[in-house]
């Protein structure tokens, strides 16, 4: 079993930036991606980023591109969502996400909020 333990959130201005980490422990052997979703207040959650282990590709949701880099520590086993000129709308709970060979993997979430 993996566990993810996300850390990083918070209160910022319209803006601003932050900076999430995720940590992944446990049974980690087969993950091939791991990245971050979000879900708002009443909409459906969503992928904000990705990153593919073997190859180190990277995808994004067209509302962060050049805003938010996704990176990974292999040494750590921990990967990181920098967030840049953060918007009032990229408010929700983040998502930490594993993909372990077919399975989805979810840590608890961690808020941020960006006020105008």
């Amino acid at each position: 079993q993996v566990q993810l333990v996300e850390s990083g959130g918070g209160s910022v201005q319209a803006g601003g930036s932050l900076r999430l980490s995720c940590a992944a422990s446990g049974s980690t052997f087969g993950i091939n991606t791991m990245g971050w979703y979000r879900q708002a207040p009443g909409k459906q959650r969503e992928m904000v980023a990705l990153i593919t282990l073997g190859t180190g590709a990277t995808d994004y949701a067209d509302s962060v591109k050049g805003r938010f880099t996704i990176s990974r520590d292999y040494a750590k086993n921990t990967h990181y969502l920098q967030m840049n000129s953060l918007k009032p709308e990229d408010t929700g709970v983040y998502y930490c996400y594993a993909r372990k060979f077919s399975t989805d993997n979810w840590g608890q979430g961690t808020q941020v909020t960006v006020s105008s």
